[in-house]
């Protein structure tokens, strides 16, 4: 022990223990068992150990509480309350391991209609058959295309031709959500890049830039313009498949984003466009928007930077006024409204503020999905929801609401190995995942993390296919807004609808 340095004895330093159990996982010889400190408060149900541990905490610091994650509070999780219909006699159901199940899913503003035939020339254009005969032209047949001579074609060229707005083409509706270098560590991020490539489907920069390492990745890549402009310029815009406007986060409307000095080292000053060792503050508006004109300026200037070949979207919090706020970023231009619930983790937030503020990201899909097709332009703009997506179920009930697309972001890191610990904020994670120190950073294997991460989106692209076989379609697009395939269990009339959904046995 002395040659040890141990004098002796082991001291460990409890109060740095955040119930990551890491140690726990990686003790060689499973002799490490971590037990929570019997509470030194009084059992009582308005005064409870969380509140009184938070005013002694501000009663010593005079600062305002951070946390990290998602809200963890015991409200109703409406995925929970809803149930799938399922085919039996009348309708059968489709065996996804014998039937081709489409799970393509196209973002972008569609036309109200479109020149079949025209469509049809183009394709035929731009064709070229290598094992085919000279001059030999494949040929639609009674007026339908083949979907996979339309995969052949140069889509983009067509869309642009007929005055489509560019679309992002998922091999599955499940996107990676916004997570910047300097929230996550380098090696997570390059871990999501390479998922969302070799799966067919998109990752989010997050407001901190994009990295050189990810340049490879970058036509999968959705960059965000935020409040802050971290990283932003005409190179990083045109330099990926999408741009994102972010004016809101689940986790924290209203408020912007904070950085600490500290953690801004020199490749995040880099990649951030800004001076080491200065913090990174978003502001809570973007400066130059406080209209729905203002917004449609920026969003046409970023299409105008990216001519026009890209599509632009829009990240909202999903708070009371949701679907008039959708209705106006709609109608401003919008490719795509990208909408944030409550549950939405995040690397800091102010806990008060993450526990109290917002709504459901169920409740705001179904509402902003009927409002734009009350309105008539639901056509207009792709809808992809996100915050506290857990499963291949949340998936599939969220397509049934209305959206196109989701965004997983925590499912993602604790596919990585997050044990949901809520320290983010610190900097200082076991797992290498919200964290900038290089001993701890090092704890992640890019690859490995992309194989874990790829793995998930096949399962659960699977599950959903499974999915929409006993519901006896093979289409993804079939079910989108149907809601008629949804039953509620133990929810109010009020919420049922909200989500235009019937009870279950009706």
């Amino acid at each position: 022990w002395d040659a040890l340095g141990f004098d002796g004895k082991v001291v460990s330093f409890d109060e740095n223990c955040v119930g990551c159990w890491r140690c726990v996982a990686v003790c060689p010889t499973y002799a490490i068992r971590i037990e929570r400190w019997p509470d030194m408060f009084r059992e009582n149900h308005n005064w409870t150990r969380f509140m009184m541990n938070n005013v002694r905490k501000q009663a010593a610091s005079g600062g305002k509480l951070l946390t990290g994650a998602g809200n963890d509070k015991p409200f109703t999780v409406y995925w929970d309350r809803l149930l799938i219909d399922a085919c039996q006699v009348t309708n059968p159901s489709i065996d996804p391991l014998r039937e081709p199940m489409e799970l393509k899913t196209y973002i972008g503003a569609k036309p109200d209609s479109v020149d079949i035939h025209r469509l049809t020339e183009l394709i035929e254009e731009r064709i070229v058959d290598e094992d085919s005969d000279p001059g030999e032209k494949p040929s639609s047949k009674n007026g339908s295309i083949d979907i996979q001579v339309l995969e052949a074609s140069r889509e983009t060229e067509i869309q642009i031709e007929l005055g489509m707005s560019p679309q992002l083409k998922l091999e599955t509706p499940i996107m990676f959500a916004a997570m910047s270098y300097g929230a996550i560590s380098l090696n997570v991020q390059k871990a999501i890049a390479r998922a969302a490539k070799e799966t067919g489907t998109y990752w989010n920069t997050g407001e901190g830039g994009m990295h050189a390492d990810h340049h490879p990745y970058a036509d999968h890549a959705i960059v965000q313009c935020a409040s802050g402009r971290f990283g932003v310029d005409t190179e990083y815009l045109n330099r990926s498949a999408a741009v994102e406007i972010k004016i809101g986060q689940g986790a924290k409307p209203g408020i912007g984003g904070h950085l600490p000095g500290e953690k801004v080292t020199a490749e995040i000053a880099s990649t951030r466009l800004i001076p080491e060792g200065s913090d990174a503050i978003s502001p809570a508006p973007h400066h130059d928007i406080y209209s729905i004109e203002d917004l449609r300026q920026l969003i046409y200037a970023l299409k105008e930077g990216t001519r026009y070949t890209k599509p632009v979207f829009v990240k909202i919090s999903a708070v009371h006024n949701v679907a008039a706020i959708a209705s106006g970023v709609v109608r401003a231009g919008a490719d795509a409204v990208v909408i944030d619930g409550f549950r939405g983790g995040t690397g800091a937030a102010p806990t008060m503020i993450r526990d109290n503020v917002g709504i459901p990201i169920e409740l705001a899909t179904a509402a902003v999905d009927s409002r734009l097709r009350k309105e008539g332009i639901r056509n207009r703009s792709a809808l992809i929801v996100s915050g506290s997506i857990r499963c291949s179920m949340d998936v599939v009930k969220a397509v049934a609401l209305g959206a196109d697309a989701v965004y997983i972001g925590t499912a993602a890191l604790v596919a990585v190995g997050c044990t949901m610990c809520q320290q983010c904020h610190r900097g200082k994670c076991a797992w290498g995942i919200t964290t900038q120190r290089p001993d701890l950073v090092r704890r992640v294997d890019p690859d490995e993390g992309a194989k874990l991460l790829i793995n998930l989106i096949r399962a659960w692209s699977g599950e959903i296919k499974e999915t929409l076989g006993l519901l006896g379609i093979n289409s993804l697009d079939s079910l989108r807004g149907n809601r008629d395939r949804l039953r509620a269990v133990d929810l109010d009339q009020v919420a049922m609808d909200i989500l235009g959904v019937k009870p279950a046995g009706r």
